[in-house]
């Protein structure tokens, strides 16, 4: 059985850290409703995320430049409702498949591009965004 079919806790860190699809879509700026609390995705990219390859330019040392960037755990993943409903760790985390387009699955890094699901193209950094309330995008989470 590929390791990315098991159980979330029976992965290695390395295992754990494989299963990302590289979608960047984590590492994007949501509104929330204060009213609603209805969250509202942007286009707005953190200004570590390298918007053409979906990936953050410095990932192990993200929290020393963006104190706020959230570490996924096997165990808070319910907690993070914000997760794009591709997310492998989601996705896993409810025991359902990778989609055929995960490059583990595919063989290929860039068929999460090919197919739509990533930040490539469609970005703006934060660092040029200005207010993120022009940025909202009717994308799912």
């Amino acid at each position: 059985m590929p390791f990315w079919e098991k159980p979330l806790r029976e992965l290695d860190r390395g295992q754990w850290e494989a299963l990302c699809d590289g979608c960047g879509r984590c590492c994007l700026h949501k509104l929330e409703d204060e009213d609603t609390g209805e969250l509202h995705p942007t286009n707005v990219a953190c200004k570590l995320l390298d918007r053409k390859t979906s990936q953050c330019t410095d990932y192990t040392h993200r929290r020393k430049y963006v104190s706020d960037c959230v570490v996924l755990h096997r165990d808070r993943l319910d907690e993070l409702e914000w997760l794009p409903s591709t997310c492998a760790y989601r996705l896993r985390g409810d025991d359902q498949p990778l989609f055929e387009w995960h490059y583990l699955i595919s063989g290929d890094r860039e068929s999460v591009h090919a197919a739509g699901q990533s930040t490539r193209g469609w970005t703006v950094s934060e660092v040029d965004a200005g207010e993120l309330e022009h940025h909202i995008v009717d994308r799912p989470l």
